[in-house]
């Protein structure tokens, strides 16, 4: 099995929604990283950063 973008975006919000269960303080950094996480994958679809 390879792991391509399409997989880890699942990942990483299910991996968000659950620090934000436990820690909801975390709420505006899980937010931050969360979408900076899927931009970088976004651009990667387009640019090709890594293959």
């Amino acid at each position: 099995m390879t792991i391509t973008a399409a997989h880890i975006g699942p990942f990483v919000a299910l991996a968000a929604g659950i620090l934000i269960l436990i820690m909801p303080r975390l709420l505006n950094y899980v937010i931050a990283i969360y979408l900076i996480v899927i931009g970088l994958i976004g651009l990667n679809g387009i640019y090709h950063f890594v293959r």
